[in-house]
């Protein structure tokens, strides 16, 4: 499928979408609780149907009406034969639910699409069969899991995927004993951990953070108190929060939890250092455009922004530098590539970097084809950098948000966007 967006002014009200990243993290500690539960949760994407589909292969019932899921967990039987889990492209649905389904002593097969299976899983996956489970090698589609994890001390550094510490703190209090997760270097993307323990503090269990990492007391139960809300989505808010920043009209998002520990919820600081002009009242969010400069951002906490920030750099004064970025060569795409070369297409004059990006502003994009790779991010990057082109924007692939925001292209239109899908 492709997009073909027209140059315009976009403004108006919209409100946010549901947090995926806390979605997922709800929808397994509410599967481990020990009674039913109720998730509000307005929204849906292909990731979160990813982990719905495996919840429910592990026999729990999960009961969609309107915007409310009800959660009915499983009862803990023996299973003799594998269970099959299909992970679509999501690779916290994998990463949280592999070592959860090894702690409950349940053969699994895990199946996935695109480039997920190609993503490497190390040094989780050795920790795993160090710690009592059999793995099928690293790439193999589907990975098949046997054993049942075992207490101990996993050992992990922080500068890889904070997806594999979040998949050990929900698995480790299922187990009979005392258990130790070591950070062996500075955790980067912290705040997806500090958003994980926060649900498990809602559902009763108990993590303490130590120096060097987190201890986790075994024979512990999830325990339901109440119904949750999935908070805003500030990921998929700050395309348009950039927006607003680089058109010429005010753009309101409503919904969003200033106190809410996403990391992203940085994009405001950010745009603000830019030169954009915003304004938060309550969970309303107002921006408007002005004279946006280039800055040094550390994407270390931040890696789902930097597609849209380095769109918005590349109509910014001076040179904006982006580092610490690594890890985006294991998403979706190889994102610092493909970032480089949607924004490059574009008109953009974008200097990809080993570690990150280096930007030299412009006073306007060309527009053109681009390709999104298979990435929501890209496909949802290049709309908004429509709104500083002269030229249209055909997006390949458009079809990529679905991955996260289904209703990406309605919202656009709500705003005021001109988009042909053909």
């Amino acid at each position: 499928m492709e997009a073909v967006i027209e140059r315009a002014d976009l403004c108006g009200a919209i409100s946010a979408i549901p947090s995926k990243s806390m979605a997922h993290r709800y929808f397994i500690a509410s599967a481990l609780a020990d009674t039913a539960s109720r998730i509000r949760c307005e929204g849906d994407s292909e990731d979160i149907e990813a982990t719905l589909r495996c919840l429910r292969a592990w026999g729990t019932q999960i009961i969609q009406q309107g915007g409310i899921c009800q959660v009915i967990p499983a009862e803990r039987i023996e299973r003799k034969a594998p269970v099959r889990f299909l992970c679509g492209e999501s690779g916290s649905t994998l990463r949280f639910l592999l070592p959860v389904t090894a702690a409950l002593g349940i053969q699994g097969e895990f199946y996935g699409e695109g480039r997920l299976m190609r993503r490497p899983l190390s040094p989780l996956y050795e920790e795993m069969e160090r710690h009592g489970c059999r793995l099928s090698p690293q790439g193999e589609n589907p990975l098949h899991c046997e054993g049942k994890l075992k207490a101990g001390i996993y050992r992990l550094p922080g500068d890889v995927s904070s997806q594999y510490i979040t998949g050990l703190l929900f698995a480790l209090p299922l187990l009979d004993a005392e258990s130790r997760i070591e950070i062996t270097s500075p955790l980067q993307s912290a705040r997806y951990v500090d958003m994980t323990l926060q649900v498990l503090e809602d559902y009763g269990i108990v993590v303490y953070r130590e120096e060097q990492g987190y201890r986790v007391p075994g024979g512990q139960s999830y325990q339901m108190k109440r119904e949750e809300s999935v908070e805003g989505d500030w990921s998929n808010a700050a395309f348009w929060l950039t927006a607003g920043a680089l058109g010429k009209r005010e753009i309101e998002i409503n919904g969003l939890d200033m106190n809410s520990r996403q990391g992203d919820k940085k994009i405001v600081d950010l745009l603000r250092q830019m030169g954009a002009e915003i304004h938060c009242r309550e969970d309303r969010i107002q921006v408007s455009p002005g004279q946006l400069r280039g800055i040094e951002i550390d994407a270390s906490d931040i890696p789902d922004l930097v597609p849209v920030l380095a769109a918005a750099a590349s109509v910014s004064l001076g040179v904006t530098r982006i580092y610490n970025a690594k890890r985006l060569r294991l998403k979706e795409s190889d994102r610092l590539k493909t970032v480089s070369d949607m924004l490059c297409q574009l008109g953009a004059d974008v200097r990809e970097l080993e570690d990150g990006l280096e930007i030299h502003g412009r006073s306007y994009l060309t527009g053109g084809c681009i390709d999104a790779a298979g990435d929501h991010r890209i496909a949802m990057t290049a709309a908004v950098a429509a709104c500083v082109c002269k030229g249209p924007v055909r997006i390949r692939g458009a079809q990529a948000v679905n991955k996260s925001y289904p209703g990406f292209y309605e919202d656009y239109q709500k705003l005021g966007g001109k988009v042909v899908m053909i």
